[in-house]
């Protein structure tokens, strides 16, 4: 899996604020590194990030104009295109032009997390950056094995030090899985995600 190191590139603070919340919460020992434009974005500090979140509307050069000068700073990493407008021509041009993914920003945390877990683990997406077998309005969240475990002892009414034991985790690491779970079944807290999960099937 490649490692969690994430350059995020927005001209909004409060969205890279927020969505750097979001990140740090579903990733343990994640690294991220924010830049308000392409151009602070090409002198950061982070070496060879493995993922970069590419604003597409951005002062200067635009997104779609600057995957090509991300992939050519950083060969390996993978660019997904955040947009709060989606259409099929922006998408097609995004994937064109070297973008892994394209996600819509009124997308839930949920959907941005999935996007990101599949393609650290080098699995495949559709088109318009959702992941494959993951589409429809009855689609599943997408869970990782170990966030699955944790779902399930959840449910049994283990707190995050006692999951931490089952599991040989740290509580910190627990507490990050746990915020993945809640953000990926869209709830607030761990009994409405017992609910939420027994209601889809996920546990018995």
């Amino acid at each position: 899996m490649l490692p969690p190191r994430i350059l995020l590139v927005d001209d909004h603070a409060l969205f890279r604020s927020g969505l750097r919340m979001v990140l740090a919460a579903g990733i343990a020992d994640l690294e991220v590194a924010e830049a308000a434009s392409l151009e602070e974005a090409l002198r950061t500090s982070m070496q060879e990030p493995a993922l970069v979140l590419l604003d597409i509307q951005l002062h200067g050069l635009n997104g779609l104009e600057g995957i090509a000068l991300v992939r050519r700073k950083w060969p390996q990493a993978l660019v997904v295109i955040l947009s709060s407008e989606v259409s099929p021509q922006k998408v097609r041009l995004a994937m064109e032009r070297g973008a892994a993914a394209f996600v819509s920003k009124a997308e839930p945390a949920a959907r941005i997390l999935a996007v990101i877990g599949q393609l650290r683990q080098g699995l495949p997406l559709a088109a318009d950056g959702l992941p494959a077998g993951e589409g429809g309005a009855d689609a599943q969240p997408l869970l990782t094995p170990r966030q699955s475990e944790v779902l399930d002892l959840m449910c049994q009414g283990l707190s995050n030090k006692l999951i931490g034991r089952r599991l040989n985790l740290s509580e910190n690491t627990v507490r990050g899985h746990v915020q993945a779970v809640l953000a990926a079944l869209q709830v607030s807290s761990r009994s409405e995600a017992g609910f939420a999960a027994r209601q889809r099937g996920l546990v018995a």
